[in-house]
């Protein structure tokens, strides 16, 4: 009989060798625990993003921006639907994902829980939040568990088209009146610090790095990404003529990276914790859609059976 010692070297050896762990290999509990958390989350962030840009579509400035916001939220929607199904492959159903979703239990990103209060942060949101989403997420198409990795490389394509687009957004803006430079400057100040804090807390604070990291669940630390972050920013919004709110960012000889200010972790628990601007309104608004959305899914799984017993029917 293979003891679990052995079968945790094995799995480890794998791992080491760069194979992926597949959904009927043995895997340690944990990994598949730490898995199930972070893609679940990772889809619960997909949808709920829908919502804060979503709230633009019908106030975009032109049909050119409304059919470009419509194109990205879809793509969202489509990610959220490609996590789930990653997910389910660790024993989880889909179902219990989204109660737990809607119920408040599970987790999303954090940066969802701030108001879009302006058009230009539609453009922030694609630049910004994108941008740290997708240095975490290119990251996670070498991951370890195959299907998040497979998963994930469609996702980074369109992330990466969301981001340019975001880009080109606030670009626009930066040339336009002082009305419009002043309104993307603003939501550059409003949206940075929430984007360094999409990283996670730091390093020596979080509590499941070091094992990802062993097991390949990640390939960076929270502050290798963020620092990461930084410095592609800090030279990116040099383009558009505008500037990043923080008094400590300059250029570090001896380091070769960005030196930047201390984020205020209390805000950044505090959100965690379902406290931010926008947490309830999220929840209210998440459940809502559900329950509307309650005939579409009864009506689909009638057609489906109806269509099956037809199947069934010519078959004999």
């Amino acid at each position: 009989m293979i003891c679990i010692f052995d079968l945790e070297k094995s799995f480890q050896e794998k791992i080491d060798k760069e194979i992926k762990i597949e959904p009927k290999d043995w895997m340690p509990e944990a990994y598949r625990k730490t898995n199930l958390r972070q893609i679940s989350q990772h889809a619960h962030s997909e949808i709920v993003g829908m919502l804060p840009e979503g709230n633009w579509i019908s106030r975009a400035p032109s049909l050119k921006r409304k059919a470009i916001l419509i194109a990205k939220v879809q793509d969202e929607a489509g990610h959220g639907l490609y996590l789930y199904s990653a997910a389910e492959t660790l024993g989880t159903s889909r179902d219990q994902m989204v109660e737990d979703l809607n119920s408040g239990k599970a987790k999303y990103s954090s940066i969802f829980n701030y108001p879009t209060l302006t058009w230009a942060d539609m453009g922030a949101v694609g630049w910004l939040v994108d941008g740290a989403a997708i240095l975490n997420q290119v990251m996670l198409c070498r991951t370890s568990y195959g299907p998040y990795a497979r998963a994930m490389v469609r996702i980074c394509k369109e992330e990466s088209f969301h981001q340019r687009q975001g880009f080109e957004s606030l670009l626009v803006l930066s040339k336009g009146t002082k009305a419009q430079r002043d309104m993307c400057q603003d939501a550059i100040n409003r949206w940075w610090w929430p984007s360094l804090m999409m990283f996670g807390p730091k390093d020596n604070e979080s509590t499941n790095s070091d094992q990802s990291i062993k097991w390949k669940i990640k390939r960076k630390t929270n502050d290798e990404l963020r620092q990461q972050f930084v410095d592609m920013v800090a030279e990116q919004v040099k383009l558009l003529g505008m500037t990043l709110p923080d008094p400590n960012l300059k250029w570090n000889e001896e380091r070769n990276h960005y030196d930047f200010g201390e984020i205020n972790w209390e805000e950044f628990w505090n959100v965690v914790k379902g406290n931010g601007p926008c947490n309830k309104q999220r929840l209210v608004d998440r459940n809502k859609a559900h329950d509307e959305g309650t005939w579409v899914r009864e009506a689909a799984l009638a057609y489906a059976e109806k269509r099956k017993n037809k199947l069934k029917t010519k078959a004999t």
